[in-house]
């Protein structure tokens, strides 16, 4: 079990020691550990221990402030830049995954917003936006890496809206002014 302190808010102190007193009667012995944070858990107006913690981790989560973003590495945004030539194709793979992941990035930019394609019209994008002739290989990582929805049988496409890395929108600006 968790050893994160929990408070526990109760309207009305009696009626609470009240309900703990009938559920102690009918259990007709005394609760171990886990039944007694269930007891106390339902006694406060919780389905259970689990709904208590989970609706404290949610109020936690909601007072928490945000993490500061993290700061752009440069160096990698202007080695990545490097990768696209001047009309803006991606000239080779990179062999780092998080490079590979970036360069998804600006492929996915590339995609248009809510609609969805068929594979023949993803892949002659993807044609377009590369200059080393593997769109299959380029489809399945945007598939794989969560950046674009497939269908099971795999004819319909569409992009997925997230937001893109802090790198990834940076390369993304450095290309368009390259145009």
């Amino acid at each position: 079990m968790s050893r994160t302190p929990m408070p526990l808010c109760v309207g009305d102190v009696s009626a609470f020691a009240r309900t703990i007193c009938r559920q102690l009667d009918t259990a007709g012995r005394t609760p171990g550990h886990v039944e007694m944070l269930n007891l106390l858990a339902r006694a406060g107006g919780y389905r259970n221990f689990q709904h208590l913690r989970a609706q404290q981790e949610a109020r936690t989560a909601l007072d928490s402030p945000r993490p500061a973003p993290t700061p752009v590495d440069y160096s990698l945004v202007r080695r990545l830049v490097r990768l696209f030539d001047d009309r803006g194709l991606l000239v080779r793979w990179p062999k780092k995954f998080t490079q590979r992941m970036l360069c998804l990035w600006v492929l996915w930019s590339r995609i248009p917003a809510r609609r969805s394609m068929t594979e023949r019209e993803i892949n002659a994008l993807l044609d377009d936006q590369h200059r080393f002739g593997d769109c299959a290989l380029l489809r399945r990582e945007l598939a794989d890496r969560g950046l674009v929805s497939r269908t099971p049988d795999g004819r319909q496409y569409t992009r997925i809206e997230r937001q893109p890395p802090e790198e990834a929108v940076e390369i993304i600006r450095h290309l368009r002014h390259r145009r």
